[in-house]
């Protein structure tokens, strides 16, 4: 394994999904549990990166923070990069209520990696897919409610989401990199 990062968030189960993925490319992940300000912004990647320079002051090691939203064709990208509040004040059962025949969707991720001030690289993937007619499924977040392009059940019931989820695919892209950077520093 390489040498140990961390994952900055207040959420276990995020954390438990990232160190899973990224210990298949020999990444050690450690958790800085702690709850960093969500900002309400237009886009993930400025969450994101907000979040990474939150945490990198917070624990002064390499880090890295995810930030995801679930984008929704019939209410023109709601709830987005207000995806934590609206899941913390609705949940699935009031996005399901929201909706009609129209349920395309697209589940997105934005890795944001910080190992010094300021210095900030993201790592964005997302997946295309639609939303089902009712809960599926007792995995956490949107996880019950989202269905993937080309499959017939939600993530909750996929065995093997961490293999196509939107943080699997922001994850890879970030891992590449990391030991890309790693091998040619030496490390």
């Amino acid at each position: 394994m390489l040498s140990s990062l961390y994952f900055a968030s207040s959420n276990q189960n995020k954390f438990e999904e990232a160190k899973s993925i990224l210990s298949e490319f020999g990444i050690s992940l450690k958790f800085f549990k702690c709850s960093l300000e969500e900002i309400q912004a237009d886009t993930l990647e400025e969450i994101a990166q907000y979040k990474a320079n939150l945490a990198y002051r917070l624990c002064s090691k390499p880090v890295i923070v995810e930030d995801a939203g679930l984008f929704i064709t019939a209410l023109k990208g709601f709830p987005g990069p207000y995806s934590s509040f609206v899941f913390d004040t609705i949940g699935n059962k009031g996005i399901l209520k929201m909706l009609s025949k129209q349920r395309r969707a697209l589940f997105q991720s934005v890795i944001a990696y910080c190992e010094r001030k300021q210095d900030v690289m993201l790592f964005e993937a997302s997946v295309q897919g639609k939303i089902s007619k009712k809960l599926q499924g007792k995995r956490w977040g949107y996880d019950p409610i989202f269905i993937p392009e080309g499959q017939t059940v939600t993530y909750s019931q996929l065995k093997n989401k961490n293999k196509v989820s939107h943080r699997y695919l922001a994850l890879r892209k970030f891992a590449n990199w990391y030991l890309h950077k790693q091998i040619s520093s030496g490390r």
